[in-house]
């Protein structure tokens, strides 16, 4: 009989633990706004889109840790939105406007009945209820057509096919025939769900503030980009 260890959490679960951790801090130590001043529907935020392999997580990453942003990615919020025990900590930091600003939101994205069973019902419910309290940085999952069009910035990062390719192929030890051919099929499966979900425009690139190639930019430099935008639109010092 096998002596390995049973019951150990998948490091999905150990980065969600850790990002709501950070994020309850953060929530903590938010200064509620002044009485006579109406709170914002949502803090800011920057909603990173990318293409396969274009090095998008790692400026996402980086940017979260020059912000002091937590950074919720494709696999975090994915997790979040199938666990009713994180979604209930979320609902803990909510006050009453908070929830009653939530469900309204939720009604206007899902347009109709609220359906608690679909998981794109539980992952707008997710981001919402993240944004509402506090700064984020959010990779993929077409958070940016969730969240109120007048906040935040949006960026669209990308790659030329043959460097995607070449790194995809490098990561995953296969050819760089196969790699681009698993970049267009997972591509197009990224389009397909912003489609079905948001309508036909939302595969326009005009809908983000700024579309990054990185064959001309290391992660930092991307960063370093990210950051001047964010300080011209005075979301960030």
């Amino acid at each position: 009989m096998s002596s390995k260890p049973t019951g150990g959490r998948s490091d999905v679960a150990r980065v969600v633990e850790r990002q709501m951790r950070n994020w309850e801090l953060a929530s903590a130590q938010r200064a509620e706004p002044l009485p006579h001043r109406p709170r914002c529907e949502v803090a800011q935020f920057v909603c990173v889109s990318r293409t396969v392999a274009c090095g998008g997580g790692a400026v996402a990453r980086l940017l979260g840790e020059r912000l002091g942003w937590p950074v919720f990615d494709r696999e975090i919020l994915q997790a979040m939105a199938g666990d009713d025990q994180v979604r209930a900590r979320l609902y803990e930091h909510l006050d009453e406007r908070d929830v009653s600003w939530l469900e309204d939101a939720l009604r206007w994205v899902i347009r109709g009945e609220l359906r608690t069973d679909d998981y794109f019902c539980r992952l707008t419910e997710t981001v919402l209820a993240l944004a509402r309290r506090g700064p984020a940085v959010f990779l993929g999952r077409g958070v940016d057509l969730i969240l109120p069009c007048d906040r935040g910035l949006r960026v669209r990062i990308t790659a030329s096919p043959e460097r995607r390719a070449r790194d995809y192929a490098r990561e995953h030890n296969m050819s760089e025939v196969l790699a681009r051919a698993e970049i267009e099929r997972i591509d197009g499966e990224r389009g397909e769900f912003r489609r079905r979900r948001f309508g036909k425009s939302a595969n326009d690139a005009t809908r983000y503030d700024l579309v990054l190639n990185m064959d001309r930019l290391t992660p930092a430099q991307a960063v370093e980009l990210l950051l001047a935008a964010l300080r011209v639109r005075g979301i960030a010092p």
